[in-house]
């Protein structure tokens, strides 16, 4: 199987009128380019404007919205009235780390005794762990909160009944036919779901089930003796979560994202300072977020024990912080190396199979560690742009991770193909699944099959979205500057691209030996431009190209100027 190179440019949505784009930028008081980057994102009218550019807290939706939630805060209100035990349940990757350490973390600031525990990725799997479940009633505990995990848990949700404890489920997964019984499941994809958004995290549902129990306190008097907490202080945990877990950055999460990286910009958590400070982080946006710190915080339930993470983000001593992060910052470079080695074999076993003509790719080893394997899926989605699931075997049994391509819901897919499977759970882009060995091959063949009805050729070569076609002199530095004012990018809300056609190329070099740096010149207007892992495409550098590019600022020895990020190049049309 050769990588695919090719890629599709199109319009990032149905291109608005003139009028549309004019109309929207006199309202909102925006250039043409930032208004038509709004309403390619679905954003076409002055109110919706002003809700995305303003991401106002005082916007978010009611959490009473969310199924379960008055039962969910009547139960917690009685726990702490109580002085009862709770147990919180997260999960072991960056949205059940924060969600656990959010919810932790604030019942403690309500007079709650709480503990927790994130399951062991190799030990216990995923999801609700039944040993967690009998610990928490040995140690006490009347009611369990899980955060993150749990719809699908039928038989933990049993479990907990039968030994008298109560169960809280917060989750943000796609809902099976058959769903627990517990005393209270808060999830926007319920059927009966009123919530407005229902993209949420794992660790955003937690912190509309903390607005609704402080709301509910405050009704009854609860802070006429106790002091009430300020939740906003909780929104660097909520960011951290939402923005790893690649849920849309439309809507409430944005006012979520938004006000979080706030927070993490200042550091004042000594578990965040110290986790900046090892991944040498000096400006803190999604891509940082994304790419330098979730990854450290996810090394340590990849390849030890998640709930490292959760101890540095509560941690109050920064001398402790500081020695946390530097393990979390280890436990980073062994996985890096692991996840290095895995692609590897993986693209070797890709190229000794063969199978040009496949739409899905399925591979099992023994030798892979089932921390890595959902990284690697995703490289091999990035090079060869087709569903992945990749399976590490030990024995006869196999834990798997997937990831999907735009236009192929992975979770429905698993329903299509689930007979050979133990379990699996997940949503459109990515998913985890159990299997025994032997169906392996059953597998293989019958996601083929779903890939093969639901995918055509079109979809089989990535999209290159862009915002329009513009002419360089378009982009001031005031209009950049006004771009990037629609932070913060990443899913659902990607950061504006143009296409600019016809540009000359200038002065071409390679830099640091992967990155391309180079120039272009447009009818008299020259703009840098900077190609970041694109080294060995040095020999098109060449005569006039048509671009495809992200505009942003850059500064450097306190000057400041337009600079091209480009996403994709091809000689001129």
């Amino acid at each position: 199987m050769e990588p695919v190179t090719q890629k599709r440019w199109q319009l990032r949505a149905a291109a608005p009128s003139p009028g549309m784009v004019a109309n929207l930028g006199q309202a909102l008081g925006v250039q043409n380019l930032t208004a038509q980057a709004l309403l390619l994102r679905g954003i076409d009218s002055a109110a919706a404007g002003q809700d995305f550019l303003q991401a106002r807290l005082a916007a978010l939706p009611d959490p009473d919205l969310l199924p379960d939630m008055a039962v969910a805060t009547g139960r917690l209100e009685q726990a702490l009235l109580r002085g009862e035990k709770i147990a919180v349940h997260g999960d072991y990757d960056v949205d059940g780390i924060t969600g656990c350490s959010l919810l932790v973390e604030t019942l403690r600031q309500l007079g709650g005794l709480v503990e927790y525990h994130i399951p062991l990725r190799l030990k216990d799997g995923y999801g609700l762990s039944s040993d967690a479940i009998r610990q928490a009633r040995d140690s006490g505990c009347e009611l369990i909160v899980s955060v993150d995990c749990g719809v699908s848990a039928n038989a933990e949700a049993d479990l907990a009944s039968e030994l008298g404890i109560d169960l809280i489920i917060t989750d943000h997964h796609q809902p099976p036919e058959e769903l627990p019984l517990c005393l209270a499941l808060v999830n926007p994809h319920l059927p009966d779901c009123r919530f407005p958004f229902k993209e949420l995290s794992g660790v955003g549902v937690a912190f509309f089930l903390l607005v609704g129990l402080r709301r509910r306190l405050r009704e009854n008097g609860y802070f006429n003796r106790h002091p009430e907490p300020d939740l906003r202080r909780g929104l660097d945990l909520v960011a951290l979560g939402t923005i790893a877990d690649i849920v849309p950055l439309g809507g409430v999460n944005r006012i979520l994202v938004r006000a979080g990286l706030q927070l993490l910009e200042q550091g004042s958590r000594p578990g965040v300072a110290a986790l900046k400070k090892v991944a040498e982080v000096k400006q803190v946006s999604c891509g940082v977020v994304g790419f330098r710190l979730a990854p450290r915080l996810n090394a340590a339930g990849r390849l030890e024990d998640a709930a490292l993470g959760v101890k540095l983000l509560l941690g109050e001593d920064p001398q402790e912080a500081a020695e946390l992060a530097g393990l979390l910052d280890d436990f980073n470079r062994e996985r890096q190396q692991i996840e290095q080695r895995t692609l590897e074999q993986a693209i070797a076993a890709l190229e000794e199979q063969g199978r040009a003509e496949c739409c899905s790719i399925v591979l099992a080893d023994e030798r892979w560690h089932s921390g890595v394997i959902g990284i690697v899926a995703s490289r091999l989605v990035e090079r060869y742009h087709r569903p992945t699931v990749l399976i590490a075997l030990e024995g006869t049994q196999g834990k798997a991770s997937a990831r999907s391509i735009s236009g192929f819901h992975l979770f429905q897919a698993l329903q299509r193909c689930a007979d050979p499977l133990e379990g699996y759970g997940g949503h459109a882009m990515a998913a985890g699944l159990s299997i025994a060995a032997d169906n392996i091959e059953q597998f293989t063949e019958l996601l083929e099959q779903v890939a093969k009805a639901e995918l055509d050729e079109e979809d089989l070569l990535p999209r290159a979205a862009h915002d329009g076609e513009v002419q360089l002199a378009e982009l001031s530095m005031a209009q950049v500057a006004e771009l990037e004012s629609l932070n913060p990018f990443g899913a659902g809300n990607p950061q504006p691209a143009f296409v600019s056609r016809g540009c000359q190329v200038l002065a071409p070099r390679v830099l640091g030996e992967k990155h391309l740096k180079f120039d272009v010149e447009q009818n008299g207007c020259r703009a840098a431009c900077i190609a970041f892992g694109m080294a060995e495409r040095y020999q098109e550098l060449s005569g006039e190209i048509d671009l495809l590019y992200r505009p942003g600022i850059n500064t450097f020895r306190g000057n400041s100027s337009v600079q091209l990020q480009i996403a994709d190049f091809r000689a001129a049309e």
